[in-house]
């Protein structure tokens, strides 16, 4: 069992200037609509790439549906970074009739 904590949409988009939104979805997926000021990187690339966040602010995971980010939250976890999971993903985001960019 993951000790990654899951957040809700509703509460990332209270929070959006205070974490780094990763979404780890591809870049066709990010193409049909994204959070506002999130940092793409697929989810293949994580473990190469994770240096381009910010390790002193806390990073919320995003796919589509909730298990790829949570993959990626597992694995920044265990890289020491403050992550949380978004539970649902875009998915859900839509759902609850965010905004997208």
């Amino acid at each position: 069992m993951s000790t990654v904590p899951q957040t809700a949409p509703t509460q990332v988009a209270d929070r959006t200037a205070d974490v780094q939104v990763l979404d780890v979805r591809e870049p066709d997926e990010v193409a049909t609509g994204a959070i506002a000021g999130s940092t793409p990187i697929p989810l293949g690339q994580l473990a190469a790439r994770a240096g381009e966040l910010d390790r002193t602010r806390p990073v919320v995971t995003v796919c589509q549906s909730g298990r790829r980010s949570q993959q990626a939250a597992e694995a920044l976890a265990a890289a020491g970074f403050d992550v949380a999971n978004m539970t649902g993903g875009m998915n859900a985001w839509r759902e609850a009739g965010l905004p997208t960019r």
